[in-house]
């Protein structure tokens, strides 16, 4: 359990630069930050459960289409979190396209690498 809630830490803060660094991303919420860190839960909870296995199970269609499928599923489970953050706590992140959830994707992978790195997750 301790790990899933600094898996959530990290994610947040990821997502926070994202939508700070990003005009493409908007977090909705009084602070702003409840948005990001409602977002930043279903992420972790993605990550956690079906990513895994949706990105096994489509691993024959981004190799064929040189890892562009991957982007695409990216950005479904960006849209899925920032669905489920308004539809069950009315804050959240506001994606507007495609491209701004690949360049947030980046952002997030990059900064919750270090972050991680730096806590030592």
């Amino acid at each position: 359990m301790s790990h899933f809630v600094s898996r959530w830490l990290v994610l947040t803060i990821a997502a926070g630069v994202m939508v700070a660094l990003l005009p493409g991303m908007e977090a909705v919420g009084e602070p702003p930050i409840l948005g990001i860190a409602a977002f930043s839960l279903f992420m972790a909870l993605i990550n956690a459960s079906i990513k895994p296995v949706v990105h096994v199970l489509a691993l024959p269609i981004s190799i064929v289409s040189f890892g562009l499928f991957a982007l695409i599923l990216n950005w479904l489970f960006m849209q899925l979190a920032s669905w489920l953050a308004f539809t069950l706590f009315d804050v959240g992140v506001i994606i507007h396209g495609f491209w701004w959830s690949v360049l947030g994707s980046l952002i997030m992978a990059i900064v919750s690498s270090i972050v991680g790195d730096v806590i030592g997750e």
